[in-house]
């Protein structure tokens, strides 16, 4: 079976981080020995991961309790968490299903004497156009921060330059992961030397910690190779149990108790120096072949079948979402192909204030409520790739079950709804 995605990261670079765990030195001369564009860029701050840098950011900015910050309506749930942490309000941008990034008109009318900032993020592998967004940001003088965690495309793209914040992630299932870790380029050097004195007083991580993690993901890598794979669904399924919920388990970020704990930690050196072998050396030949599979599905699927975000541009294809009306045939149809799909379970719609009910993202809801994870990856081969789209137009000639148009809207208001694969920040 395919597995629905695979770590990316050699077992070169994985011996490399086990052996750097014993390797003395500390987290800021890690990553500054790393040099290349990414390291040795006057604006850019490691971190522990997407999430622990956001809590530095918004804890830096101080903004007025009940402040209001846009958030494009598709997220995770834990960066509406940090901003409700801060004293924030999160309203939800609903998207533009085409670009999957947030709609103008949707922004416009979100905006209140109370908004700060908005965050925009780039979803599912490709960059959304923010360059309207960026002009109504300003005509009402908000702060712009554009989340790329899922939209790493190498050293061919490192944020908006109008933007004032561009969050990127190295998480697990991240492109070139580092299994762990995150970089923001902020523009502004006060905000950013604020946010630098924070995180100094921040405990380290742990490198035995870190250790514990490359071995866990070491297993992860071994298991989800096609073979055994298969043998682990097999095994899971006889014994009754749910392996949907042991994958997206396994890749969780920050699971238990303590999460604010556990994200204001320094990222350890070896994280550090991993990152930095990952950013200068990272083989975009991998992103080449994981878009040209994307391209065979988005031509063979994208005037039948609804694929969310299909018009973003550039776009790597990260994950490749369809909609379906009923997703668990689909879902079903496809692991019976041996196509491990999904729905995923990492990401959701985010509700509006209690206020503010007609700020509902029914276009995201409505969405999440019928998407589809393909599995996309440069190890999968273009002809499982086409293989894969035959099943899924099978599927589809059968009536009311993929739905080759706009989504309709739901008529209650939203609340999350589960979706993604499991996303690590």
């Amino acid at each position: 079976m395919w597995v629905r995605k695979r770590l990316d990261i050699s077992w070169r670079d994985l011996l490399f981080a086990v052996t750097q765990c014993g390797w003395p030195g500390n987290s800021l001369s890690s990553w500054q020995k790393g040099g290349g564009a990414w390291c040795g860029a006057d604006d850019v701050l490691p971190c522990l991961s997407v999430r622990s840098g956001f809590d530095l950011l918004l804890g830096a900015l101080d903004f007025p309790p009940k402040s209001e910050l846009l958030v494009s309506a598709l997220t995770i749930p834990d960066m509406v968490r940090i901003a409700e942490d801060h004293g924030l309000v999160a309203v939800p941008v609903d998207l533009d299903l085409d670009t999957a990034g947030p709609s103008v008109e949707s922004m416009r009318r979100a905006i209140t004497p109370a908004t700060r900032a908005v965050v925009v993020a780039h979803l599912f592998g490709g960059r959304t156009r923010i360059e309207p967004i960026l002009d109504l940001a300003r005509q009402h003088r908000l702060l712009v921060v554009e989340d790329c965690a899922q939209a790493f495309h190498g050293a061919r793209y490192r944020g908006h330059p109008q933007a004032d914040v561009s969050m990127f992630s190295f998480g697990s299932i991240k492109t070139a992961t580092a299994l762990g870790g995150g970089v923001l380029r902020v523009r502004d050097a006060e905000l950013l030397r604020r946010m630098r004195d924070r995180q100094a007083a921040w405990p380290v991580q742990g490198r035995w910690n870190y250790l514990r993690r490359l071995l866990k993901y070491a297993l992860l890598k071994v298991l989800s190779s096609r073979a055994c794979f298969g043998l682990v669904v097999r095994t899971w399924a006889a014994l009754g149990r749910d392996y949907d919920r042991l994958v997206n388990g396994s890749v969780r970020g920050f699971p238990g108790p303590d999460f604010f704990a556990r994200i204001r930690r320094q990222p350890s050196a070896p994280l550090l120096t991993l990152l930095a072998r990952r950013l200068e050396g990272y083989d975009e030949g991998r992103l080449s072949r994981r878009t040209s599979n994307g391209e065979v599905l988005a031509s063979l699927l994208g005037e039948t079948v609804a694929c969310l975000g299909l018009a973003m541009n550039p776009h790597n294809y990260w994950v490749f979402p369809i909609l379906a009306e009923e997703p668990e045939r689909v879902i079903a149809g496809l692991r019976r192909a041996g196509f491990d799909a999904t729905q995923g379970q990492s990401m959701c719609a985010v509700a509006p204030p209690p206020d503010r009910p007609e700020q509902a993202p029914r276009n995201a809801a409505n969405a999440l409520a019928k998407i589809v994870y393909l599995p996309n990856y440069p190890e999968l081969p273009e002809r499982a790739a086409r293989k894969m789209a035959e099943v899924v137009l099978r599927t589809a000639e059968k009536p009311a079950f993929l739905n080759n148009g706009s989504p309709r809207a739901p008529q209650a208001p939203a609340r999350p709804v589960s979706g993604s694969p499991a996303v690590e920040g």
